[in-house]
This record gives C-alpha cells, structure tokens and sequence, in this order.
C-alpha cells in the first residue's frame, strides 16, 4: 500500500515498493512539508531538492546556520518567503486532513509513483496528494488528457463527451482538469461509460473548485482518481492552473485539444506535451470559429487531427489498435460493371433515348447497349417506353445519384 489512507494510523503513510529508492520516514514527511513551501513547478527548489534531498532541503531552509544561503541561485528574498511557508507546515496535520477525505500522498520511491513525471526533471512535482481507490501509477499507464475551452460551444461539449465516453469504452483512463467546458464533459462521458477518469487540480484535493462542479469531483473521487500538487486547503491561481497542466501533459500517453482560442492554457498542456515527446492531437471545429484558432494553429504544426476515440487509440495505443477504415455510403449505382455504368450515364436525365443514342453516347455497339439497358430494366435502374428508354424515378435512381452527386 503506498502513501496514506483512511484508517491508517498517522503520522507516517504505508511504504512504497516502487523501482527507485525508497524514501524513508523522514524524507516523506519532508516531502509532505516541502508541499506547503515550494510552489508547483518551482525549477530552483527541485534542483535543490535533486542535490539535497527532501529532508536536508527543508532542514536548511528552517535553520538559522547560514547552509540555505550557500545553496545556487538563493535569495534573502526567496528564503524570507520560504521560511514564512515552512512556519505554517505541519506534515501529520495535513496527511490527517487529506485521510478525512478518503486521500493519500504519493511521493517519488512509491510503488505507485508515475515514472513518467520524472521526465519534467527539477520541475517535477515534489509529491501528489490523491484521492480514490484505483493505482495512479496503473492508470497513468493507460491515460489520455482531454482538455479545451471552459467556454466551450455545444459542438465542442459534445465532441468532448462522445470522447471520454469512447476512451473509456475502450479501457482508457480519461484525465482532465475539472474545469467548466471541455474538461467537464469529458469527466462525464467517461463516467457515463461507468469507465476511469482522473481529475488533475490547481488546488488542494480536498478543495472543491470549481464550486458548480462539487457534484462532479465527488463522482471523480468516488469512481476515478482526484490529484494535486497542492497541500490541503490550498486553494488555485492563475499561475497554478498554468503549471498544474505540465503534470496533466506528463502524466498521460497524449493529449487531445477540443477547442481552444489562441490564448488558452489548453495549449499550454499540448505544447508541453510535444516538448516530452508525447503524442499531441486536436479536434477540428468551424474555420470562423475564434474557438477553434488554437487547436487549428496545433494541427498546422505537430498536432494530429483526430474526429473520434478510436483515431486517438489508433495513435497512443498499442500495435495493432488500428481507427476502422473509413469510406462513405456504397450506392446501388457503385455495384455495376463498367459498360452498365456508362450506359446509365448516355441516358438523358429526362426524356428517353432508343438504344443506338445510348450506344453512341456510351462509346459502345448498338447491340452491346441494349443488353446493358435490358440488365439495368432487370435490376430496377431503367424503364422502357416504345422503343425509348429513360431513368427510372425512383429516390435511389435520381438524377444526383446517377451524375455520382450525393
């Protein structure tokens, strides 16, 4: 069992049996502290935390013993409001406080530790706080980010449901940001779909935000994952949705745009995607829609268009999860040979026309054309009048479907 749950006694969360080294007590709880001190995303503190290590980090920034000062890149500044944080930290309240809400913390040594985060280097995160039952590192495994506008059109509400609820028909965990818009409705149709879905917050786990979506994230906790940078209680800025989409784009397999302006944090997750080398896709919209200038800017670049979940699998998934082959409506008209097609095609769209008129338009002998028009009468396409022929009226036969329109 990894980090701490319900029901386990505080202040130390169960061990980690992941690949790496596994943290000790004592590095733990410094991680669990550091939460509160470090910002997400902050470059310089996880180089010192790289260097240092969780436990000697947090000791010289609380001591007095000049050791902060000599660390690369220090400021008076910066360590005045480092040291104003680690005042407030207190790691056994805030492990019982996200325990009170069926959570835990995961931190790097867990075996439940996504080892795909590690690829953001000295801006990873410090440690997640999680809510829900099922494995993150299990479920990052097999994950799609589907995110886009908070003011979304209908259009792009629906495109984003009937993907969730494809990813998830098809074993993918659905991983967004709980936003408004887009990233809502994906949460629902995977939900719909009783699939996974993973809600990723700017803010503590135990934060409802935003408040309309108290609903929602319940559901997500309850049948999916909830997870944050964020200690408990802390609550998001504009800065920290910014930064919390650098763990959405490292977290899952690929990432899919469902609307977005030019100016949207959704391509901020795409685009750190592309930086990790994981798979960036967007859902086309309306050429005079502002909405869809960004993700239409993304598939003129790297992106990958994609219409449905079975093209997202057909690029993330494994060998051999081919998009079905796509093709229109196969009409009656498609079923004929050549020489009944180009008889078809010599009769006049109204009127008739006797057999050598159809064998001169028809490029053909008089004779081969009367068999072809004696077979199209046979199969329904034709109707002879004297010693004419014309089009039979019928919706299958009309005049678009035999001059190959639609």
């Amino acid at each position: 069992m990894t980090g701490h749950r319900a029901g386990e006694p505080l202040p130390l969360p169960g061990r980690g049996r992941g690949p790496g080294p596994e943290p000790s007590d004592g590095e733990r709880l410094a991680r669990v502290a550091l939460t509160r001190v470090l910002e997400p995303g902050d470059e310089r503190g996880g180089r010192w935390l790289r260097e240092c290590g969780a436990g000697e980090l947090l000791r010289r920034i609380t001591a007095r013993d000049g050791s902060a000062e000599r660390l690369s890149g220090m400021t008076a500044r910066r360590l005045a409001g480092y040291r104003l944080r680690a005042e407030a930290a207190d790691p056994a309240r805030d492990l019982a406080a996200v325990a009170s809400v069926g959570g835990r913390f995961v931190c790097p040594g867990d075996h439940e530790w996504p080892s795909q985060l590690d690829d953001l280097g000295d801006t990873r995160p410090t440690g997640l706080w999680v809510r829900g039952r099922p494995d993150l590192r299990l479920w990052a495994l097999r994950s799609v980010a589907v995110v886009g506008a908070r003011a979304c059109t209908p259009y792009g509400a629906h495109m984003a449901t009937t993907l969730g609820a494809g990813l998830a028909e098809r074993g993918w965990v659905v991983v967004s940001g709980a936003a408004f818009g887009v990233d809502g409705a994906a949460h629902r149709g995977a939900l719909a779909a009783g699939g996974a879905t993973a809600a990723v917050l700017a803010c503590g786990v135990d934060v409802v935000y935003p408040r309309g979506h108290a609903e929602l994230i319940g559901r997500v906790a309850e049948q999916g994952l909830v997870i944050g940078e964020l200690a408990p209680a802390e609550h998001p800025t504009r800065s920290r949705f910014i930064l919390r989409n650098r763990v959405i784009a490292a977290l899952t397999r690929g990432t899919v745009v469902v609307e977005a302006e030019y100016r949207s944090g959704s391509l901020v997750t795409a685009r750190c995607a592309q930086r990790l080398g994981r798979f960036t896709m967007g859902v086309p919209g309306p050429a005079t829609s502002g909405l869809s200038a960004g993700v239409h800017e993304l598939l003129r670049g790297e992106g990958v268009l994609v219409t449905d979940a079975s093209e997202i699998v057909e690029l993330v998934g494994d060998m051999g999860e081919l998009a079905p082959p796509r093709h229109g409506a196969v009409l009656p008209r498609d079923l004929l040979d050549t020489g009944c097609a180009k008889a078809l095609d010599a009769l006049p769209a109204r009127g008739t026309a006797d057999a050598r008129e159809v064998a001169r338009t028809a490029g053909t002998s008089a004779d081969e054309a009367l068999a072809k028009l004696y077979e199209l009468h046979s199969l329904g396409f034709v109707e002879r009048h004297g010693d004419g022929w014309r089009l039979t009226r019928w919706p299958t036969c009309n005049d678009d479907a035999r001059r190959g329109g639609t």
